[in-house]
Order: C-alpha cells, then sequence, then structure tokens
C-alpha cells in the first residue's frame, strides 16, 4: 500500500514536470513502454526487484535499455535511484499514464470476455459507452472463459455485467427463492 502511495506522488511530480517542459505525450509513451518491457521481461524485473544489485547498477542498466527515452524519464530514474525505491518503477509508471489519460479525458474501459474481442464487438462495447460517457475511451480486453459468454464491462466504479454466468447465477438465485 506504501509503494502505491508513494508511485503517485512520482508519477504525480513526474507529471507535473514533464508538463512544464511540453513533453508529457513523450513522456507518457516512455512510461508504456517501461511498464510493458518490465512485465514481460522477467529478468529485467526481478533485476529490478532485486534487493542485492546496487542501485547505481538498476540505474545505469535502466538508462542503457531505455537510451531513447526522453530526459524526464531519464531523471526519474535518477530520482529513484537516489531514494532507492526502483522497486516501485512499474507502479510509477502506471501511475504516470492514468494521471495523463485522466488529465487528457481518456478513459479505460475494462472488457472482460469468454473469448477475443472482434471488430463488431468492440464497436457495440463502444457504442454503449457512448451512451453515457461523453469522454475519449480505450478498451482493454481481459479473456476469462468462466463467465461464458457476453462481456462485463467495467468504467471507472461502475460496471455492466452481461455474462452468460451472471444470468444463470440470477436465475439460479430465483428459482431457489
Amino acid at each position: 500500500m506504501a509503494g502505491t502511495r508513494a508511485a503517485i506522488r512520482y508519477a504525480k511530480a513526474i507529471l507535473e514536470i514533464a508538463e512544464s517542459k511540453k513533453v508529457a505525450s513523450q513522456v507518457s509513451v516512455d512510461m508504456a513502454l517501461i511498464s510493458s518491457t518490465m512485465n514481460t521481461n522477467a529478468e529485467l524485473n526481478s533485476f529490478i526487484q532485486s534487493p542485492t544489485i546496487n542501485v547505481e547498477q538498476k540505474e545505469n542498466a535502466m538508462l542503457e535499455i531505455f537510451a531513447n527515452a526522453n530526459k524526464v524519464t531519464k531523471s526519474l530514474f535518477h530520482l529513484v535511484k537516489e531514494n532507492k525505491r526502483f522497486e516501485i518503477l512499474d507502479a510509477i509508471a502506471l501511475e504516470y499514464n492514468k494521471l495523463f489519460d485522466i488529465m487528457n479525458g481518456v478513459e479505460v474501459a475494462k472488457v472482460t470476455t469468454a473469448v477475443p474481442m472482434d471488430a463488431t464487438l468492440e464497436a457495440k462495447i463502444l457504442a454503449k459507452i457512448a451512451t453515457f460517457s461523453d469522454k475519449k475511451i480505450t478498451i482493454e480486453n481481459t479473456i476469462d472463459p468462466s463467465i461464458i459468454g457476453g462481456f462485463i464491462l467495467r468504467i471507472g466504479d461502475k460496471q455492466y455485467n452481461g455474462s452468460v454466468a451472471n444470468r444463470l447465477q440470477v436465475l439460479k438465485r430465483e428459482l431457489s427463492n
């Protein structure tokens, strides 16, 4: 929990710096790359998380891996090195992009389906979202075969459950009463 609060504080600070230098969108691309790289590369993630590796080595590795990153992003590497907080770098990147999306009026719709979404289902979901949200929407698809069919849509604190599993559960409750 404390790591999450710290990540939010770091992300806010980096966003303010990036905004003042008019490079917030470039830094957002860097943060997305950092997050996806750390999530897909287990070796890099364990290297960053390791308490036995010194922070200078971690900073040098990140500067080498992300050599084309913006100066603001590189300054984040230095900042987390100075404060010995490299273990929350991925969380900082995620929080930065959340804050960047909020700042730009972009909302993430998390859609859970039993099978990967095709273009027609995505269009239907975007049409449904347009009826109650005027923000720009990006869709994040999660596949969960246990919902059997349909979809579960989450936007912020709202949820619409149109899954077959949910309908079966409702029917089961009605029949048992």
